[in-house]
């Protein structure tokens, strides 16, 4: 494709005028609006925002670059695509050596690594670079580093279809842009910037809290934990600020200069609390605050070195960071993990930062991606506002009963934000900016923005959270302010302190608090000993919701209009303390219920009528037993009308076995005829186009009645029917089959799992040995029909084995005596708690731990399966091979069986009958359990019928042909032997269907099941 005739005429121009160009007399400016404005608007990108669309929607941002000692401090161009930024562009003037200059290039990564853009571009026309932002920009770093593409104006026009394959408007749609970054993504060198901020934060901790406990002896590890978070807290605060032009640039790194660091920067917190009202800066009593002032961190002795480290190496050139690009979404996702760690005091009084034991025991904490929070926001605020006034709207409560911090409120507040931006510029902005205190006003570019005053009535009328972590709460708090602040200015904050009574920032005293959602102050009838515990009543810190929030229960319809989050997912055993409570207050307790059960019934309880309730939680919310009467209160006092279930793909970075959905209720009223599902495919190509590629359909409200309680689809329709035709038929395989069985647990296999080698040595030693020593497998090496070569041996010393009479066993087990002896009862105590042995039993040292008796089975002809599988991989054996745990069997050997359970049709009710267990080369994996298994629905026509006959024989001829597959070696044979293959399992499911009396359309649902 030829360049248009608009970049030829640019190139040339500029060609002809180049040594004008270089003098330095011609400016960014000038280059932007003569020959980058008119080049990127030839890419298809509508740089002057001739649609007229809301600053949210624009394709291309205009950054007013703040000049702040000699640095711009803002990229001069981003491009983005539905409001998500793609790439940014930075522009020099011809002057600057974009090849070979360092600076340009260290600054416009610093912009693209922090706002985690993959590649960015640096130009001044006459040269053209392309970086990858996923590399960490370093001091010293060279021009070259990271640059993945280089490109002289004198070769536009010839490499054009190269520029607009990869940066044109179509090439980002189309996903040509993302596979180009993909593949150009740096081997070395990349670091995300989430984890580097972390790994920076948390070493300030660790600094701030070992000096604060040092200095500060007799400070309690309550305070010490205060005084380090808001210490952080402050200087990320102003930090921010300043990179956005609202604080002076360099003040906090002046503040360094000489001694006594501390005592200057509390003065600057304090001119803080002058000028922001935010409880991050707040020191003295003042009416109507609803918080305690601190009077504890300004009084605390901290060394000069730690503090002047940590702010010196927050600025160019030590610093990598940009904060005026820092997405919010980064920001949260750093301080989600930062606090799951804290600050302990050991016996000496010196301070160690561990993981709080809540966050251990579940493994680690769960950030919700940025994508499932808008989805989430949009189902839930979205629908809510949809056909509602501004006056309406102001009534309208948004909540997070665990908002850690603040992710999903912020996703409310930017939600909020954008539909009043976009209902004033549709509905006469001029009227709107007329009003006092005025809703918008219009930029020197026309464009219209929301106002300070709006921002901040829009947060304190609408959007509220609890967390029982105080300091994540202090987080969110920081979070939705800074968020207040985006694309304000100096200028409006001296505006502020001028003309306006009130200070720039809100106080969000009254709308995120502290607090146990879960326990009310009823936690204290009958013991109120407790109230004088103050670390228990701390650790409970019951909240009372009514008294809490009186501007959401003290009015007509009292309630919240929206709850939302991700609660937290806490197994049982962690529940001890608060069980007699939960089970005494919440319908839906269980013995084993996770915490996020009686979290999903207090929000329902806090929805007003008509409210909606939409969150992500764990899929067993949708088929687990424990769950069962959670379904049966969801159902009861609220609708279905929307779900998005990600099945077996990992949504959450550090919690890969985690599975979750996303079910949305609107509380009280008719249930709607339908339900909006969606299932994610297994394979999908970024984050950002999952929730488009979605399997949306609909689905009978009815499947979510209060009698369907037992388990949650969310299949097709089509499906559904096809399923309920099959499983009406026949008996239950648990029925069908003398039994299903679980293989072998020894407690030890590196000791009783042995190789060839080792076993022939045994034997040749004593050749009873044989008796003792099985072939031995575990489910990864059970395929279907055939079983990968044998490479292990049992050794199955049973309980009652006769050690004696095996001397080469009794030889080879001693050498592991140690490790085989049963631990004591009392083993944690024992050595603290190193003991060598296994778990204690009743077993001799030489015995395997299990101690079931079905073992029998295992010697007879019987049907092996592995518990997780992608596809059917069900294998009959008639040679005695033993399986480990992650094996099961079914005692039978019939191979008309066989050919039922390796079928299509056997596979997809296995889908719906079990649960996703992750995703492997693109295909879900299933859990093969005997729950799923044995309710799995069997036809058996009978021993006259000749379909059985045949279909025996089929998967006979079939095992036979995967033995033979697995012996050849060249591709001609291995050919043959795959289209045999295939045809005969044609001829298999094909027959299968017919057994079952499947329809035309069950068939064709069978097959498009994933």
């Amino acid at each position: 494709m030829p360049a248009p005739p608009v970049v030829v005429d640019l190139v040339e121009r500029f060609d002809r005028n180049l040594a004008s160009y270089r003098s330095g007399k011609y400016n960014e400016t000038q280059v932007r609006r003569e020959f980058l404005d008119p080049f990127y608007t030839a890419l298809g990108w509508d740089v002057d925002n001739t649609a007229g669309y809301a600053e949210a929607y624009k394709d291309v941002v205009h950054e007013d670059a703040i000049k702040v000692a000699g640095s711009t401090k803002a990229p001069d161009y981003s491009f983005r695509v539905g409001g998500v930024r793609k790439f940014f562009l930075e522009a020099k003037k011809p002057s600057v050596n974009v090849k070979g200059d360092p600076h340009p290039a260290f600054q416009l990564r610093r912009y693209a690594w922090s706002a985690k853009l993959p590649l960015s571009i640096l130009t001044d026309f006459e040269e053209l670079a392309v970086y990858d932002g996923r590399v960490q920009p370093k001091k010293g770093d060279r021009a070259s580093t990271a640059r993945v593409l280089y490109i002289a104006h004198t070769e536009y026009l010839e490499r054009w279809d190269e520029i607009a394959g990869l940066f044109s408007k179509e090439a980002v749609l189309r996903g040509s842009f993302d596979k180009y970054a993909e593949s150009a993504k740096a081997k070395r060198g990349t670091a995300e910037v989430d984890s580097a901020f972390l790994r920076e934060i948390e070493g300030w901790r660790e600094r701030l809290a070992k000096n604060l406990a040092l200095r500060n002896p007799g400070l309690s590890e309550r305070d010490l934990n205060f005084a380090v978070q808001r210490t952080i807290d402050r200087l990320v605060f102003l930090r921010i600020a300043e990179d956005r032009g609202i604080e002076p640039y360099g003040e906090l790194r002046e503040a360094t200069t000489g001694k006594g660091v501390y005592g200057r920067l509390v003065e600057r917190f304090r001119a803080a609390d002058a000028r922001y009202n935010s409880g991050l800066f707040h020191f003295q009593d003042e009416k109507g605050r609803e918080e305690h002032p601190d009077d504890l961190t300004p009084g605390l002795e901290l060394d000069d070195k730690p503090l002047r480290d940590i702010i010196r190496g927050l600025y160019y050139p030590e610093s990598p960071y940009e904060f005026s690009v820092l997405p919010a979404d980064i920001l949260g996702r750093v301080y989600e993990e930062f606090l799951g760690s804290a600050v302990v005091l050991t016996k000496t009084g010196r301070a160690e930062v561990q993981q709080k034991p809540e966050v251990k025991k579940v493994g680690g904490v769960y950030y919700t991606p940025s994508y499932v929070v808008d989805h989430i926001v949009k189902e839930t605020v979205g629908r809510v506002l949809e056909g509602k006034s501004p006056d309406q709207v102001a009534s309208v409560r948004v909540v997070d009963p665990a908002c850690g911090s603040g992710t999903f409120l912020i996703g409310a507040y930017q939600y909020l934000l954008d539909w009043h931006l976009a209902h004033y510029r549709a509905n006469d902005p001029e009227a709107w900016a007329k009003k006092r205190p005025a809703r918008v006003y219009q930029g020197q570019d026309g464009t219209w923005h929301l106002t300070t005053d709006e921002k901040k009535r829009v947060l304190l009328n609408s959007v509220y959270g609890v967390d029982l972590d105080g300091q994540a709460v202090e987080v969110t708090k920081l979070s939705l302010l800074l968020k207040v602040l985006e694309g304000e200015s100096a200028e409006t904050v001296r505006q502020f302190a001028l003309f306006g009574e009130e200070r720039v920032l809100p106080d969000l005293s009254h709308n995120v608090k502290a607090g146990n959602a879960l326990i009310g102050p009823d936690y204290y009838d009958g013991r109120p000993e407790a109230l004088l515990d103050a670390d228990a009543a701390r650790s409970v810190n019951a909240f009372d919701w009514q008294a809490e929030f009186p501007a959401v229960f003290d009015r007509p319809r009292p309630g919240f209009d929206v709850v939302t989050g991700n609660p937290p997912y806490v197994r049982a055993e962690s529940l001890k303390a608060s069980k007699d409570y939960f089970q005494s207050h919440y319908d839906t307790f269980s013995g084993s219920a996770d915490l996020f059960v009686y979290f999903v019934e207090r929000s329902l309880d806090l929805l007003r009528d008509g409210g909606v309730y939409g969150v992500i939680v764990s899929s067993s919310i949708l088929y687990s037993d424990y769950a069962q009467t959670l379904r049966r209160v969801m159902s009861e006092r609220a609708s279905l009308v929307h779900a998005l279930d990600f099945g077996g793909l990992p949504v959450f970075r550090n919690a890969k076995d985690t599975y979750v959905t996303v079910p949305v209720l609107v509380k009280g009223g008719a249930a709607p005829e339908t339900v909006d599902v969606a299932q994610v495919p297994a394979l999908v190509p970024s984050d950002l186009q999952i929730l488009t590629e979605g399997q949306w359909h609909e689905v009978p409200s009815g499947r979510f009645a209060p009698e369907h309680a037992g388990r949650w689809s969310l299949r097709p329709e089509p499906e559904m029917e096809a399923f309920d035709a099959i499983r009406s038929q026949g008996v239950k395989l648990g029925e069908h089959v003398s039994g299903i069985y679980r293989g072998v647990v020894t407690g030890a296999n590196k000791v009783f799992v042995v190789d060839p080698e080792t076993r022939d040595r045994m034997v040749s030693e004593d050749p009873r040995s044989d008796e003792l020593l099985k072939p031995f497998v575990g489910g990864q090496d059970v395929r279907r029909y055939h079983l990968r070569p044998m490479s292990n041996y049992l050794v199955f010393t049973r309980r009652g084995t006769d050690i004696d009479a095996y001397p080469a066993i009794k030889s080879y087990l001693a050498e592991h005596k140690e490790t085989l002896a049963p631990r004591p009862k009392d083993w944690n105590t024992a050595r603290d708690g190193k003991w060598p042995g296994r778990k204690a039993g009743a077993y001799g040292w030489f015995e395997i731990q299990d101690t079931v008796d079905y073992y029998g089975v295992f010697e007879r002809p019987k049907i092996m399966y592995p518990d997780i599988a992608k596809a059917p991989r069900f294998y009959l054996d008639t040679s005695g091979v033993y399986g480990t745990n992650t094996v099961y069997v079914l005692d039978s050997g019939d191979p008309y069986l066989l050919g039922i359970l390796n079928s299509k049709l056997a596979w997809f009710c296995i889908g719906n009958l079990s649960i996703p267990f992750g995703v492997r080369d693109g295909r879900f994996r299933y859990r093969l359990f005997s729950q799923y298994m044995e309710a799995l629905p069997i036809v058996d026509p009978g021993p006259d019928d000749p379909r059985r006959a045949q279909l025996a024989g089929i998967a006979e001829q079939l095992q036979a042909l995967h033995g033979r597959l697995q012996s050849v070696q060249t591709a001609s044979d291995k050919t043959l032997y795959t289209r045999q293959i295939t045809t005969l399992d044609k001829q298999a499911d094909r027959l299968v269907y017919e057994v079952y009396s499947l329809t035309p359309a069950e068939i064709t649902a069978v097959e498009a099941a994933p």
